[in-house]
């Protein structure tokens, strides 16, 4: 079984190419996490909103990436920080072409 984490908070930006170069280098660290699989960064600059959908080996992984990357977001200001983890249905999502492979 595989997890998948849903993360979204509010920010004032970067957005765009700027968040793309910005944020680089945390991008890069984010494959080192224990249990990572693959990250979708998301963004709507309109709404002021930011995040990623993630998918974890385990749930535990998941949940301790949720805890940290929370702490962080919260150093820097961030509030209003929403986090969700779901058991992923791998037979139905296969069907669908979901990737949930390394």
């Amino acid at each position: 079984m595989v997890y998948l984490l849903q993360v979204d908070f509010t920010m004032d930006g970067p957005f765009g190419d700027e968040m793309s170069e910005g944020f680089k280098d945390l991008a890069h660290s984010i494959n080192d996490e224990e249990g990572i699989m693959w990250k979708i960064w998301t963004e709507d600059a309109v709404a002021k909103e930011a995040g990623g959908v993630y998918l974890f080996e385990t749930k535990e992984s998941a949940e301790k990436y949720l805890a940290m990357h929370s702490a962080r977001l919260t150093s820097f200001g961030i509030t209003n920080i929403r986090g969700k983890t779901f058991e992923v249905n791998e037979a139905l999502s296969s069907i669908n072409n979901g990737p949930i492979h390394k």
